[in-house]
């Protein structure tokens, strides 16, 4: 039991969970200046890693916050990303993206980038702060915290409540935060179950590199540094799927799928996952919202979680910081559950198809066959590649008519010229702000005049862009994706009608909220005047 709060703090957001989710959630609220406080019950981070890639989409989404490069120096480019069950790689050249590969780097190394972000922005983040309750009303969660006190018993623990506007969970599958809040988590329970194991072969030649397969199964082992991960079916699991993994349980796996002994000594860390895949039924409960594997779960095939769970934080970050800081426009908040449950929806559907693949059920050869046929076309590959890893994202503009490839879509990182010199979109985008590029004749713009009312949220920008010569103007969310475009081809793609800038006040009105009553002083970043 936790001992008797004694104080009450206050916050605009408590995050729970420090995590990628978690951290670059509070990295993007402290942009907007949001008071923002991560607990996380784990007093230091974790000894081992869970995942060692960021894909396409995640690099493009962490570059609009020159977050990427630094992780691009230290990691290793892959050029396709996986699919288990094809013989075919998928191959990432020509796809909508500014980072055709796959990366290489541990989740840790991710973490270590991320927090330190988010510190140096101004986050409090308190490691061995544990989460015990929450309690909503119409303004406000209460949570009740956990501290590590001097003794060794749960009962020597101190607790504290903390006040805030809004509390979002990036808690995990296990989400304390989804239970308490009493969000259902439906979905289908695993089937199947594998182990992992990080350990030290003792004959360094008893396993290769990749996957092996003997009369009872696979075995895949993967390099790290100065050990291998091992991944094998569990055929037998307790009833208690917690159990501890053994040296001595990994090794009888290995051996009942290769009917042969293979030695392994030195665990790192041991582990059991199942195929489980479920999904929140609501990302956004009035004052609780979830994020990252708190809000959806599903079989590790294609490594795709921290991926996802940094798509989830990126989305919402912009769109819970304007709601707390009150410039929201109706519905904004809830727009974090329309766009992102349906990709979480997609996630769960790829990563199942993965698993169905990789069965050995002659009944699926079929699907196999035509899977591989289409991922042996250039099209159909491309067309692969970009949904495993999100890059066919696209959420809805609700401008009718417009057609633009780009809309909806995360805007390339376009090449600009100003009259300060030339810049890229993202150095553009790393304030955290939205964006209106004019990218038409100074003489023949009416978008400026347009868009002065939002000046305040949104950095007007006068560039050339000469990659892209028949545009004329994008909006972007401050999460890059392009909410309107206009080309030279104006009505088409504005839904004008009239070649006016109607559509583009009516997209600003959408995402930013109502124009300020007066014309304030416009914005300062690069290329503004």
């Amino acid at each position: 039991m936790t001992r008797a709060t004694e104080t009450t703090e206050a916050t605009e957001v408590l995050i729970v969970g420090a995590g990628p989710a978690g951290l670059l959630l509070a990295a993007e609220l402290r942009l907007a200046g949001v008071d923002t406080v991560v607990v996380e019950r784990h007093p230091q981070r974790p000894g081992f890693c869970r995942g060692f890639n960021l894909n396409a989409r995640a690099l493009d989404l962490l570059a609009r916050r020159g977050l990427a490069e630094r992780l691009v120096s230290e990691g290793w480019q892959v050029p396709h990303v996986a699919f288990s069950g094809l013989p075919v790689p998928l191959t990432l050249a020509g796809a909508h993206t500014d980072h055709p590969y796959t990366l290489g780097i541990p989740q840790t190394r991710v973490e270590e980038v991320l927090e330190e972000h988010a510190l140096e922005l101004g986050a409090d983040i308190r490691r061995g702060h544990e989460l015990r309750s929450l309690e909503q009303d119409s303004a406000s969660v209460t949570a009740t915290v956990a501290t590590a006190g001097t003794g060794d018993g749960d009962t020597d623990r101190a607790g504290y409540r903390i006040r805030a506007a809004y509390l979002v969970g990036c808690d995990g599958g296990r989400s304390t935060v989804r239970r308490c809040a009493g969000i259902d988590f439906p979905g289908t329970e695993a089937t199947r179950f594998s182990l992992l194991g990080d350990v030290e072969l003792v004959d360094p030649e008893a396993l290769p590199f990749g996957v092996t397969t003997g009369p009872g199964g696979g075995v895949f082992v993967i390099p790290r540094p100065g050990h291998v991960r091992i991944i094998t079916a569990d055929r037998c699991p307790p009833a208690d799927r917690d159990a501890p993994v053994t040296v001595d349980l990994l090794e009888t796996a290995v051996a009942e799928a290769l009917g042969r002994r293979v030695a392994l000594r030195s665990p790192r860390w041991t582990t059991r996952f199942g195929n489980a895949a479920r999904q929140a039924a609501e990302y956004v409960q009035d004052r609780v919202v979830l994020a990252g594997d708190a809000a959806h779960i599903h079989p590790p095939a294609g490594a795709i979680g921290v991926n996802v769970a940094l798509d989830d934080a990126f989305n919402l970050g912009w769109k819970l910081a304007a709601t707390v800081r009150g410039t929201a426009p109706a519905r904004l908040l809830d727009s974090y559950h329309d766009e992102r449950h349906p990709a979480g929806a997609q996630v769960l559907a790829n990563t199942r198809a993965q698993v169905l693949l990789g069965e050995a059920d002659d009944r699926l050869g079929p699907l196999t066959d035509l899977l591989t046929r289409v991922a042996a076309h250039p099209a159909g590959n491309r067309a692969l590649a970009e949904t495993v890893t999100g890059l066919d994202t696209r959420y809805e503009t609700h401008h009718p008519g417009a057609d633009h490839p780009w809309l909806g879509r995360l805007t390339p990182d376009l090449a600009l010229t100003t009259s300060e010199g030339r810049i890229r979109l993202t150095g553009l985008l790393a304030r955290g702000r939205g964006v209106l590029l004019d990218l038409a004749e100074a003489e023949r713009s009416t978008v400026r005049a347009s868009a002065a009312g939002w000046a305040d949220r949104v950095d007007t920008v006068s560039a050339a862009c000469p990659d892209h010569p028949g545009l004329r103007a994008v909006l972007l969310r401050p999460d890059g994706h392009a909410a309107w475009l206009r080309t030279v081809d104006a009505d088409t793609i504005d839904g004008d009608g009239d070649g006016g800038d109607a559509g583009l006040q009516q997209a600003l009105a959408r995402w930013f909220g109502p124009a300020a009553p007066s014309e304030p002083r416009l914005g300062t970043a690069p290329g503004a005047r």
